[in-house]
């Protein structure tokens, strides 16, 4: 909820940061949200009523209120990971915001071939990313402000380089299948562990969830309809989850869950994409994708239980 807040006190300095831009060039306000949302509607067979001048004003205030939507949605995840134990300067984590708000908003514009990015001017790209640095830097720094009235932290040693070993175990497992991550933290955190996500995690219910959406996961993965893991709606989920599950088991094991949470990140990242590559090359030579998803299963579990397993005291 206090990320939730953040995000919603982010959008409207983006929306300040928007506005401000228009009065000073004078340019005309862009229509882009609206022709997203009447792309999202077309696509899903979703009728907006009304005649051409009260859908063209449905359109705009829909296109409006999804956009706060995703500036609210991106500050609950950065809230999620806070409560997993992520903690990043405002230097980095403003920064970082900001890139997954742009991501948020310009990857379905590109998918629905609303808007080319890449053929976008220097002009234009500036005005689309000043304003969601400025969403991103507000975002984290109230955040921070809010958390810091609610949080008693305690000092944590450094992170070891086992732990980043595990880390990345974690990042990898989550990359391969979104749910691996957090639900082998679920299996093996009790609820008097250290840190929110992996106490509640290791309750009866929370290991009950995460294993059914692991299950589910796993079944959805072999149909043929399921949308690739590379677009921006899958991807984000993936990153934000190897993210969460790294930073938890860090801070449940005693260490800075920081650069863990980092390792996580670029973990699953890397290998969402590898995952593809691979399951592609085995589906040419078998000449099925079945063998492939299912040794992508098992190495899943195997990364998932090497990075949330308990240490031993060598380790």
């Amino acid at each position: 909820m206090r990320g939730a807040a953040a995000g919603a006190a982010g959008t409207t300095a983006l929306n300040a940061t928007t506005y401000l831009d228009i009065a000073v060039r004078a340019r005309e306000e862009s229509d882009t949200p609206q022709r997203m949302v009447a792309a999202l509607a077309d696509a899903t067979g979703v009728d907006v009523p009304g005649g051409r001048r009260e859908r063209r004003r449905r359109l705009s205030a829909l296109g409006t209120l999804s956009g706060a939507l995703t500036g609210v949605a991106i500050g609950g995840v950065a809230g999620l990971l806070r409560a997993g134990g992520v903690r990043l300067p405002t230097t980095v984590g403003g920064p970082l915001l900001g890139m997954a708000a742009m991501a948020a908003t310009n990857g379905p514009l590109a998918a629905l071939r609303i808007a080319d990015p890449r053929r976008w001017s220097a002009t234009d790209w500036l005005a689309d990313a000043v304003p969601h640095l400025v969403y991103g830097c507000a975002t984290h720094a109230t955040l921070v402000a809010v958390s810091r009235v609610a949080e008693s932290r305690e000092p944590v040693p450094a992170t070891s380089p086992a732990m980043l070993l595990r880390a990345a175990a974690l990042g990898a497992a989550t990359g391969s299948r979104g749910t691996a991550g957090i639900t082998a933290v679920a299996f093996t955190s009790d609820r008097d562990d250290r840190g929110p996500v992996a106490s509640r995690l290791g309750t009866g219910p929370g290991k009950a969830l995460t294993g059914l959406a692991a299950a589910g996961e796993v079944a959805v993965d072999k149909h043929p309809a399921t949308p690739s893991r590379l677009s921006p709606p899958a991807v984000l989920p993936r990153v934000a989850l190897g993210a969460t599950s790294a930073a938890a088991v860090a801070r449940r094991d005693g260490h800075d869950p920081g650069l863990p949470a980092l390792v996580g990140v670029a973990g699953a990242a890397a290998t969402s994409v590898l995952g593809v590559r691979l399951r592609a090359a085995a589906e040419r030579r078998l000449g099925s994708d079945r063998p492939g998803a299912l040794a992508e299963d098992a190495i899943a579990a195997a990364l998932g239980w090497l990075g949330a397993r308990r240490p031993t005291r060598r380790e």
